[in-house]
């Protein structure tokens, strides 16, 4: 399985940006999927997750409100939209699938596969 993370840049606080995450090599549309972020120094974290079908979401306290987690099973990807953006923000973005534990699933350590992470800086 390979996930590759893509859509990252530089951007303004107060911008809005979409990251993608191309699945390929097993049922995407089978897996939950969630975003987890790290930023210089600091240990990763989780952002947002989904279920299989995307109808079901749980975010990190930190984005709530301002991101969106979404799932398209049949182009085989998955988004994280992220709006009114903050400094805080600033991390490498890296998306995630897991084919375990139904529902949205927060520790990345039940997660399967990982993709390559998409840098995302946010400037005053």
């Amino acid at each position: 399985v390979q996930l590759q993370a893509s859509g990252g840049g530089l951007l303004r606080a107060g911008d809005s940006l979409r990251l993608s995450c191309a699945a390929s090599g097993r049922a995407f549309s089978s897996s939950g999927m969630g975003w987890f972020r790290q930023a210089p120094g600091k240990e990763r974290e989780f952002v947002a997750a989904c279920n299989w079908s995307g109808g079901s979401t749980y975010y990190a306290d930190s984005v709530k409100g301002r991101f969106t987690i979404s799932k398209d099973n049949a182009k085989n990807t998955g988004y994280l939209q992220m709006n009114s953006l903050k400094l805080e923000d600033t991390a490498v973005y890296y998306c995630a699938a897991s084919w375990g534990p139904s529902g949205t699933v927060v520790s990345g350590t039940l997660y399967d596969y990982w993709g390559q992470g998409t840098l995302v800086t946010v400037s005053s």
